[in-house]
């Protein structure tokens, strides 16, 4: 008995070693240099504002195959193999392995729990593209980039629950604002139902794209718990073959509703009949490819190099830039609901960023010394 007691208390002592292990290779990215940051922050931008833009072009000028715009989301992964093999290059061959060494390494350059986490990662990926290309299918930009900003709830409850994720006020209040905006928007479901679309259908793509926001609320706090239970030291490197898996595995599976659905054999159709030409019809599907793959991997980097709930708030910013592109290129509407919802995302993401530098300065606070927060009279 007192034998195995000894061999449990070691057990739990290496579990517990185990686990501080994990947590130190994966503050390791917390201090990283702010310009990779800055260039992902980039990334997601352009692609979050380009590639929906182009999706929704897509459908209003005759494109209908819905799992192939959402094959466009993912299809690009090969170009990261360039960022991949540069860096490979660049640095010498070693073990990537240092917590758990039966975890053993592929030859790709991660392991088989990362192998696992990107092929579930992947195929939540899939269904997501789908759901978003259905709801856009129904949607106009503006109200689908609203509907999508509820993922910042969503991130905020998946993050609290997967990755113990801190909340303060601030942040709270600005989960809540962005909840309202989108319940403001539910009041105005058919004033800006685009023409050919019946209320049914509109309908079905509001609550799609909902069910789009859920997913990746999901999916984003998943992947930081990856990234803290990955047994290995996480890099950026790492963070590009993990989303060449990730992108993999998505195509892949929008390939399989590609062919049942035959839409492969319909593209060269639908490009006869687009309504900006031939031309025009592949050259949007080849820049949707590109911009929603630097949507994603602007996406996995703002992850890495800060929290997955950032990443949200960021997408939530870029909200009023799609609103003014998708009146001007596509004359949509701009109701009073949409105005009153994109002040409530508006000052939701006022308010976390304004929690998030009182923190930051109450860090910094904290870690001078006494004499140096001691007030130093002025004598007059």
């Amino acid at each position: 008995m007192k034998g195995e007691t000894v061999s449990s208390t070691t057990t739990n002592s290496h579990e517990h070693h185990h686990d501080q292990q994990e947590q130190e290779n994966y503050k390791k990215k917390k201090t990283m240099n702010p310009r990779l940051l800055a260039v992902n922050c980039i990334l997601l931008g352009v692609g979050q504002v380009g590639g929906p833009l182009l999706i929704r072009l897509y459908f209003l000028h005759g494109g209908q195959r819905k799992w192939l715009s959402s094959w466009l989301q993912t299809a690009a992964f090969p170009f990261l193999l360039i960022p991949i093999f540069i860096s490979w290059s660049m640095s010498k061959p070693k073990s990537t392995v240092d917590a758990n060494p039966n975890d053993r390494k592929l030859r790709f350059g991660v392991t088989r729990k990362l192998f696992v986490s990107s092929l579930i990662v992947g195929i939540i990926v899939g269904l997501d593209s789908f759901l978003y290309a259905f709801g856009l299918s129904y949607l106009p930009v503006s109200t689908s980039s609203l509907l999508m900003s509820t993922q910042l709830a969503f991130i905020a409850a998946f993050a609290l629950v997967l990755v113990k994720q801190k909340f303060t006020p601030y942040s709270i209040n600005s989960v809540v604002l962005l909840t309202l905006g989108s319940v403001v928007l539910a009041f105005h479901t058919d004033g800006d139902k685009p023409i050919g679309v019946s209320k049914a259908q509109y309908l079905v793509g509001f609550f799609v794209t909902l069910g789009a926001a859920a997913l990746v609320g999901f999916m984003l706090p998943l992947i930081e718990f990856v990234y803290t239970k990955a047994c290995v030291a996480i890099t950026y490197d790492l963070v590009m073959r993990m989303q060449f898996l990730v992108s993999m595995f998505a195509t892949l599976l929008c390939t399989i509703g590609m062919l049942i659905n035959k839409d492969f054999q319909a593209i060269s159709r639908e490009a006869k009949d687009f309504g900006l030409g031939e031309t025009k019809y592949y050259m949007v599907l080849i820049f949707t490819a590109v911009l929603m793959q630097c949507a994603i991997v602007g996406n996995l980097g703002v992850i890495y190099c800060s929290t997955s709930l950032l990443g949200g708030v960021l997408i939530t910013l870029l909200i009023p830039v799609q609103q003014i592109l998708a009146i001007f290129f596509f004359n949509e509407k701009f109701s009073a609901e949409k105005g009153m919802s994109l002040a409530l995302c508006l000052w939701g993401f006022a308010s976390y960023f304004y929690g998030e530098y009182k923190q930051t300065r109450n860090k910094k606070n904290q870690h001078k010394s006494p004499i140096d927060r001691q007030e130093i009279p002025i004598e007059v």
